[in-house]
């Protein structure tokens, strides 16, 4: 079981849709009323908006016909009440309008116009025309209006999630608001975080409406997994005590591609002692010997040719974290490769073609880690995943990308981190998150494999391979956000003294 949730905020939970539904209602069934829920999403708008533009500036308020155009008609009321001149209107007709949002509607005294093609002149636009739960493709008056409201060049406050955006999935369903400002309410969703979702939200804002913690966590009681936005304080980095030496620190061992092959091994070396591993030893086929001595000096390097050479390389139980894969070659000697680390019961990283030479043999792979009772964690971008679970349901159409790495994490009793722009981060118990703390600087040759690094580092160090991986993910995008324009992959593991220490508050 989990620790029980505290605050949404202290323990980065996301809720799915369903589960912002229950704590909605939870929130009602103890004695909150719907309305004051929405007065006070209403509210939190409302004074995002006055942050954005001065006292007396023009506000478009678009509703729908659900509670999301509810919130908007609360804001519109309260920024007139402020001084600023509002413009509502209305998707649809104000009769249909039921329950709380036709409650909010009522209070609003001011005129209620319909949508037009050519939007009227605005300062900012609030967008409350339709809420996460938006399951259907936007289309007719609704996907005229989303499209006139990105050709109008006009800042975008988004209530709730931009119109057009999928909450749990973060899909564009027809067309989406390009949104300026996000608020959301209680936590964030899903498809906050998740491509294209992410790209379309501009800055996020949670806001507390009152719903209370007891609500919260029966929100989330129905929750198939614990879903949470991977961040400093969801894991804890090792720290170092008076009595810490090389020797308590763990031994990473990356095994090196042939000659010519050997540069990706040697950025993940490099990643996994920057992140404070004890020591590190590139295990390296003879032919590319001189090629890697000439190149590393902390890092130490012993010859490897084979299986059995590491068979009897892994006699020696301070090897406590193993990477496979970058450089390594694809094809059946780096599967018997793979087969002995994971049969050595040690804690394992396999990227690239690690991955690869297990293309659509993921149940094969999983044996291997089963039978080892290795602590595993793969790292592959979109094009190993589809190769290594190719024709199992992790592939499957449909699913949320939370899904499809949950799903392969079960299948191969490893934590998988699903790289991209959203890096998913799952594990075999349920648990996921999403990252989001990165930058596109990070798309460049050799990135991934520092991330590898980082992954066998800091589980060589002691920690849970979903607590490594997630560390990893979000240090490697600080690194990369720090670096800026220009980053190369040799830079990464060269930014983790400065992200280490101001997030340990050590010098």
């Amino acid at each position: 079981m989990h620790e029980p949730v505290k605050s949404p905020q202290a323990t980065h939970r996301l809720l799915t849709v369903e589960a912002m539904r229950r704590v909605d209602a939870a929130a009602i069934a103890v004695g909150t009323p719907g309305l004051t829920l929405m007065e006070a999403a209403g509210a939190a708008v409302a004074a995002r908006a006055r942050a954005l533009v001065p006292e007396g500036g023009r506000v478009l308020v678009l509703c729908g016909p659900g509670n999301n155009g509810g919130d908007g008609f609360v804001a519109a009321r309260l920024l007139d009440a402020a001084g600023y001149r509002v413009d509502l209107r209305l998707l649809g007709e104000r009769a249909a309008l039921k329950g709380d949002a036709a409650l909010a509607a009522e209070a609003w005294t001011g005129p209620v116009g319909a949508v037009e093609a050519v939007l009227p002149a605005a300062d900012l636009i609030i967008d409350a025309v339709f809420g996460a739960g938006l399951c259907r493709d936007l289309e007719g008056a609704a996907r005229a209006l989303v499209e006139a409201v990105n050709r109008s060049g006009v800042p975008v406050l988004a209530v709730d999630v931009p119109s057009g955006i999928d909450g749990d999935s973060g899909a564009v369903r027809g067309c989406a608001v390009e949104a300026t400002e996000t608020v959301t309410f209680v936590a964030l969703k899903p498809g906050h975080l998740l491509q294209p979702g992410r790209s379309h939200c501009g800055a996020l804002h949670v806001a507390e409406i009152g719903t209370g913690e007891a609500a919260f966590a029966a929100g989330l009681a129905g929750e198939t997994r614990a879903l949470f936005r991977n961040a400093p304080g969801l894991w804890a980095l090792p720290r170092l005590t008076v009595g810490s030496h090389k020797y308590t620190r763990g031994h990473a061992l990356v095994l090196s591609g042939p000659a010519t092959r050997t540069g990706a091994a040697r950025l993940a070396a490099r990643g996994a002692l920057r992140v404070g591993a004890g020591l590190v030893t590139m295990a390296s086929p003879a032919s590319a010997l001189a090629e890697n001595a000439a190149q590393i000096t902390a890092i130490m390097l012993r010859p490897c040719e084979n299986a059995d050479d590491l068979d009897d390389m892994l006699a020696d139980e301070r090897l406590n974290a193993l990477l496979l894969g970058p450089g390594l070659g694809t094809g059946p000697a780096t599967c018997d490769l793979v087969a002995v680390a994971a049969n050595a019961g040690r804690a394992l990283v396999l990227d690239a073609d690690a991955l690869t030479s297990f293309r659509s043999e993921v149940r094969t792979l999983a044996r291997h880690i089963r039978d080892g009772e290795a602590r595993a964690v793969l790292t592959p971008h979109e094009g190993e995943f589809v190769r290594l679970f190719s024709g199992t349901e992790a592939v499957a159409e449909g699913l949320t990308k939370v899904e499809r790495a949950a799903r392969a994490a079960e299948i191969a009793g490893a934590v998988v981190v699903l790289k991209g722009a959203d890096t998913v981060i799952a594990a075999p118990d349920g648990r996921a998150a999403i990252n989001d703390h990165g930058t596109p600087h990070l798309g460049t040759a050799g990135s991934g494999d520092v991330l590898g690094g980082l992954v066998a580092g800091l589980l060589a160090q002691g920690m849970e391979p979903f607590e490594a991986a997630c560390a990893a993910v979000w240090l490697h995008g600080d690194a990369g956000l720090r670096f800026g324009p220009g980053l190369i992959s040799e830079d990464l593991p060269e930014m983790m003294p400065a992200v280490l220490r101001d997030l340990t508050g050590r010098a």
